[in-house]
């Protein structure tokens, strides 16, 4: 009798993890955005066209990757944020299983333009649905750039889940705003079809809210602040008269993770 356990394809391991780390185009720019956050970025943008399902291009100002690690880090499991099992208790980034670019490449086309500030020149990796497309110097700005064309382009049944333009964009717009309210210290900005969503340059938190909820949001939040031996709690609750019945506006981050 013939065995019949065999060891999946590369492609079609990420395009399984792929339907478990992407779900939508929103999914896309917090994982990217979140490895721009802990390359040490100061200054984050993101561009998409038609809500994430045609163009979503994350570009930063980070530390940037070697050509060998430019490569790497499509494979399943790579990461430079986790070395052994004791690391995971004192996990300070943001995506660390090493899955999120895998998945992001084996459902999309995507390129990769990056470059340290020790290097002459940076790297620039195309590849199409976990298939390697190219790979060369080239010469570009100091930090990383992504850009994921087509998403779900090979998966017609995940593309089809996808819903209007309107609703995707208010799940990126929706991510974006999580991930800027817990790092007011950088400076970040949004485009959607070439129309400036958000534009919020490095602030206090104060600000931020303000810059993202509206101005006269200031006049409606208290300070609040406290600490123990064991935690250290602080952030802002709306006054009484301002108050919901839904909670949209709620967010609670743990270590600037949402």
């Amino acid at each position: 009798m013939l065995d019949i356990i065999q060891l999946l394809p590369d492609s079609v391991a990420n395009q399984i993890a792929a339907g478990e780390v992407i779900q939508r185009p929103a999914s896309v720019v917090k994982e990217l955005v979140e490895n721009s956050i802990d390359a040490k970025s100061t200054k984050i943008k993101v561009f998409i066209k038609d809500a994430g399902k045609t163009l979503i291009q994350v570009t930063d100002n980070g530390i940037g990757m070697s050509e060998t690690d430019a490569r790497m880090c499509f494979e399943r499991h790579t990461t430079s944020k986790i070395k052994k099992t004791n690391d995971l208790f004192v996990i300070n980034t943001k995506g660390f299983r090493g899955e999120a670019l895998a998945s992001i490449s084996s459902v999309s086309k995507i390129t990769l333009k990056t470059k340290r500030k020790i290097d002459e020149l940076g790297t620039l990796v195309e590849i199409n649905g976990s298939e390697i497309i190219e790979q060369e110097i080239i010469n570009c700005k100091n930090g990383g750039s992504f850009i994921v064309k087509n998403l779900f382009f090979n998966v017609p049944a995940r593309r089809r889940f996808l819903k209007s333009n309107s609703t995707e964009l208010r799940h990126i717009i929706s991510e974006f705003q999580k991930l800027a309210l817990s790092h007011s210290d950088i400076e970040m900005s949004l485009y959607n079809n070439d129309n400036e969503i958000f534009l919020l340059k490095k602030s206090n938190l104060r600000e931020r809210i303000s810059l993202i909820f509206g101005r006269k949001t200031n006049q409606n939040i208290l300070s609040i602040k406290t600490e123990t031996s064991i935690i250290k709690i602080k952030g802002f609750l709306g006054k009484a008269e301002s108050a919901r019945k839904t909670y949209g506006e709620q967010f609670f981050f743990v270590n600037n993770r949402f």
